[in-house]
């Protein structure tokens, strides 16, 4: 039987590429966007995370979730550092979540609340996509806007307890391959890794609605 780690991977394929090809985010890395359209995304990530580092809260003695409530991973507090530097020291009264941040945050809060296999569908799109694909942002933002490499404006991208990644990885893959549940709950937490990608595309949509190419 194909390992979860290996399905979840597979089957989420197409909703990766479609993330990755967004307009807002090949706008972004295209150097096309400036740096108010960074600032904006960043926002939505601190909702987001929100949701799922109070979730892991909850769940760090779940038998299913719990092992995935890593410290290492939390970026919250990186995620003020960024945003005090990149909206100042009011930031908290002057950020807001789009309609579609609210949806996906709400989603990842209902898993974490009834379903802890659903909640690792998200943590693994999250964490795993940004500690991956996410350096890719950083370089970006770093050499577009002129931030310190690793520095204030991009610490979210830092993962500085996590000095290999690919290590790293290996043993999530390996917790994704413990998780217990027959083929059927393997098959739900699929599908909600599919949904959790399409989430994260609707904020992609609705921040490129918001910074048009054309402004």
């Amino acid at each position: 039987m194909e390992s979860f780690s290996t399905l979840i991977r597979t089957a989420s394929r197409e909703q990766h590429e479609e993330v990755r090809g967004s307009t807002f985010m090949s706008d972004l890395l295209g150097h096309k966007l400036g740096v108010d359209a960074f600032a904006r995304y960043t926002e939505q990530l601190w909702f987001v995370y929100g949701a799922l580092e109070s979730g892991a809260a909850r769940l760090a003695a779940d038998p299913v979730a719990g092992p995935f409530v890593r410290p290492e991973l939390f970026r919250m507090a990186s995620l003020e550092q960024d945003l005090e530097y990149l909206r100042g020291p009011g930031w908290r009264s002057g950020i807001s979540a789009l309609p579609a941040t609210l949806e996906y945050a709400e989603r990842i809060t209902e898993c974490a609340r009834a379903w802890p296999a659903g909640y690792i569908a998200h943590h693994y799109t999250r964490y795993l996509g940004d500690l991956s694909g996410g350096q890719i942002i950083r370089d970006t933002a770093e050499k577009a806007w002129g931030f310190t490499k690793k520095g204030d404006g991009v610490r979210f991208y830092v993962f500085e307890q996590i000095p290999n990644p690919a290590a790293f990885k290996r043993s999530y893959c390996a917790l994704l391959d413990a998780v217990p549940g027959d083929e059927l709950e393997r098959q739900r937490a699929v599908a909600e890794c599919k949904r959790a990608y399409a989430l994260n595309n609707a904020v992609f949509q609705a921040l490129g609605a918001e910074f048009p190419l054309s402004a």
